[in-house]
C-alpha cells in the first residue's frame, strides 16, 4: 500500500512541476536563475522570495527523490520506465535554458516535455496499479500515445517546439497584422501544433473519449488565450501559460481514464 501512496504523491508533484514551468514562462522566470544547473548557491532563499523558477527546480528534485525510492522498493518495468524519463526530463530540463538562450534548436524542448509527461503519466499509472485499476501493458499504451490515430506525444511535442521557439519572449503573431518582428518557424511551428490538435480531436471523437473531448475543448479555448496573451505580452503572458498546462495533465489523465473503462 505504501507504494499506492508514494505513486500518488510523485503524481501530484511531477503534474505540479509541470505547471510550475508554465508559470515560470507566463510570469518571464524563464532565465532567473541563468544557466546554473541544476541549482545556484542561493536557490532555497530565492524559492521564500516566490521566485517560480526556484520552486519548479526544487519539485523537480522532489521528483527525483521519490522517483528513486519507487524503484527500490519495487522495481519493475513501469518504475524503470518513470525513472528513465526522471533523469531524461532533467537532463533535456538543462537544455531548455540553452533552448531560452538561443544556443540549442526548440526540439529539446519539445523532447523535455514529452519526458516530464511521461514522467507524470508512468506514476499516474503505478497508482491505478495500486488501486486495483490498471492492468494494461506499460509498454503498449505508451506506444498508443505516440502512433496514430491520435497522436498524443506529437501533439505535447509542438507544444513544446513552440515554447522554445518563442523563447519566452517573442510574438506568436497574429496572420492580419503585418509585423517585422514576426518569426515564420515560430508561425509554422504554431499551425503545425494546430494542425496535430485537430487530428487529436477527430481521433478522440472516433475513439468515443467522451470526457477526454471535453477537457480537450477546455484546453482549446485556454491554448487560444495562451495566443492572445503572448501576442498582447510576450515576455509576461500571465496565468494562461499555467493553465495551459493544467488543462493538458487533464487531458492525459481523461484518455487514461476513458481507455481503460
Amino acid at each position: 500500500m505504501i507504494l499506492t501512496y508514494l505513486s500518488a504523491l510523485e503524481t501530484i508533484l511531477a503534474g505540479t512541476t509541470i505547471v510550475f514551468g508554465g508559470i515560470v514562462e507566463g510570469y518571464g522566470y524563464g532565465l532567473s536563475l541563468g544557466t546554473n544547473w541544476p541549482y545556484t548557491h542561493d536557490i532555497m532563499q530565492l524559492a521564500a522570495k516566490k521566485d517560480p523558477e526556484a520552486i519548479h527546480r526544487i519539485l523537480a528534485t522532489l521528483v527525483g527523490i521519490f522517483s528513486l525510492a519507487i524503484l527500490i522498493i519495487r522495481p519493475s518495468l513501469i518504475s524503470i520506465i518513470g525513472f528513465v524519463s526522471v533523469v531524461f526530463t532533467a537532463l533535456l530540463g538543462m537544455a531548455t535554458l540553452y533552448v531560452l538562450a538561443g544556443k540549442l534548436p526548440s526540439i529539446f524542448q519539445g523532447l523535455h516535455d514529452i519526458a516530464a509527461y511521461t514522467t507524470f503519466v508512468s506514476y499516474f499509472l503505478i497508482m491505478l496499479q495500486g488501486l486495483g485499476m490498471f492492468k494494461l501493458d506499460i509498454v503498449s499504451f505508451l506506444i498508443s500515445a505516440i502512433v496514430p490515430p491520435h497522436f498524443l506525444y506529437f501533439v505535447i511535442f509542438m507544444g513544446g517546439v513552440v515554447t522554445g521557439t518563442r523563447r519566452m519572449k517573442l510574438k506568436i503573431g497574429r496572420p492580419w497584422e503585418k509585423d517585422k518582428e514576426r518569426n515564420p518557424w515560430l508561425q509554422a511551428a504554431w499551425v503545425i501544433h494546430g494542425i496535430v490538435s485537430l487530428i487529436f480531436i477527430i481521433a478522440v471523437v472516433l475513439l468515443h473519449y467522451w470526457l477526454t473531448l471535453i477537457f480537450t475543448a477546455l484546453e482549446i479555448i485556454v491554448g487560444l488565450w495562451v495566443w492572445d496573451s503572448s501576442n498582447r505580452n510576450p515576455l509576461k503572458p500571465g496565468m494562461s501559460i499555467g493553465l495551459h498546462q493544467l488543462f493538458s495533465i487533464l487531458v492525459v489523465v481523461a484518455i487514461i481514464l476513458n481507455s481503460i473503462s
